[in-house]
């Protein structure tokens, strides 16, 4: 490949978000201030129980933590996987904490060897940074939803996202299958995002996770989960996240991590394993988020926006069939901020994505000012 090739795919895109600077500053001249629900940042309280670990005896060890975790944790988080999502068969020793899911998301085609000659599938609508990813591994990237169309090249690493963000859009199971099939046909490795598994909102049936034996058969060779405890536990600040899956794999990105000195501190390690031990706060944290989607939801179509799936995870996929760029800059004028929906592939260009990560008294705000 030449240098100008290379320079191309590893070139990184502009952080989206900066580009809304102009419409942030109208959104905050609102008398009553803005409403920002633009980006997926938790607001609510960190449960106690997790608070209450985070400054336990874990706190006081001096040196350096376990890369691969404590058994403790890896424990806790395997049989978290049976007990929340039915996933069986987890190996403790192939599940590892990362700090936070964004560092892996962004790092795993480079941990797991790929570059110029390695294609990178990633959703229609998409997180950002799968193709941030990609890019910083020198890999091509494409998306597709039903890999289709990819010619002769060779897919090596593709992304799933169910919940998706930005759209709240839930894979079936039959769906998720033939991913897993067309996938282990070519060597591919199948990463699954499943940030917003947790949050499965009123979906009917419930989102799976790839590892779930009605869409594996309970094999988990060539598959990873990447899970995050940001959006569930409201731990975004404490970056606790872990990824599980292929032993094989787990082992290979362990070993790299070990080198590189990517390791969760020990007072997090003993938060993730309090945060994952108890269930309660969760189905509390799910509760709050599906009062505000629905309250949402009634304002946003009250002024004639169509939602788009929007059933599960932390955002709502709004369109009023025009450019999403003119919807979030009317928002603003109401002292509302949202995201413009290509900021997640060129698909989205007439939708926009609408948080939920507010607080009641913001999210009452936002409802009066947009049904007003």
């Amino acid at each position: 490949m030449s240098s100008a090739g290379t320079a191309e795919r590893t070139a990184l895109p502009d952080f989206p978000w900066d580009s809304l600077a102009a419409d942030k500053a109208l959104a905050q001249s609102h008398p009553d201030g803005i409403v920002d629900l633009s980006i997926g940042t938790p607001v609510d309280p960190v449960p106690a129980v997790v608070r209450e670990a985070l400054s336990g005896p874990a706190a006081g060890i001096p040196g350096y933590p376990a890369t691969h975790g404590t058994p403790a944790l890896r424990d806790a988080i395997a049989a978290s996987l049976a007990r929340r999502f039915g996933v069986t068969g987890v190996d403790p020793d192939a599940v590892l904490p990362t700090i936070g899911s964004k560092e892996l998301v962004a790092w795993l085609p480079t941990l797991l060897g790929l570059g110029g000659n390695d294609l990178v599938v990633i959703p229609e609508l998409a997180y950002p940074t799968y193709e941030v990813g990609a890019r910083l591994a020198g890999a091509e990237f494409v998306r597709s939803d039903g890999l289709v169309g990819l010619g002769p090249r060779r897919a090596s690493l593709v992304w799933l996202n169910s919940p998706s963000n930005p759209t709240g859009k839930i894979l079936p199971v039959d769906h998720l299958r033939k991913v897993v099939a067309w996938a282990r046909e070519r060597g591919a490795v199948v990463a699954s995002d499943e940030c917003y598994l947790g949050l499965p909102g009123t979906a009917d049936p419930a989102p799976l996770s790839v590892l779930h034996p009605s869409v594996c058969d309970g094999d988990h060779t060539g598959l990873l989960a990447v899970h995050s405890m940001s959006k569930t536990s409201n731990l975004a600040g404490y970056r606790a996240a872990f990824v599980t899956g292929d032993p094989v794999l787990v082992s290979r990105l362990l070993e790299i991590r070990k080198h590189a000195g990517m390791l969760v501190p020990h007072p997090v390690q003993a938060a993730m394993a309090a945060a994952v031990s108890d269930d309660a706060h969760v189905a509390a944290q799910a509760a709050l988020y599906e009062a505000r989607r629905t309250r949402l939801r009634a304002a946003l179509e009250s002024r004639g926006m169509r939602i788009e799936h929007s059933e599960s995870g932390l955002y709502l996929w709004a369109t009023e069939d025009r450019d999403g760029r003119s919807t979030v800059h009317d928002l603003a004028a109401h002292g509302v901020l949202v995201a413009p929906g290509e900021f997640y592939g060129p698909a989205g260009a007439r939708h926009v994505r609408v948080a939920l990560s507010a607080s009641d008294e913001r999210i009452d705000a936002a409802v009066e000012r947009l049904t007003t």
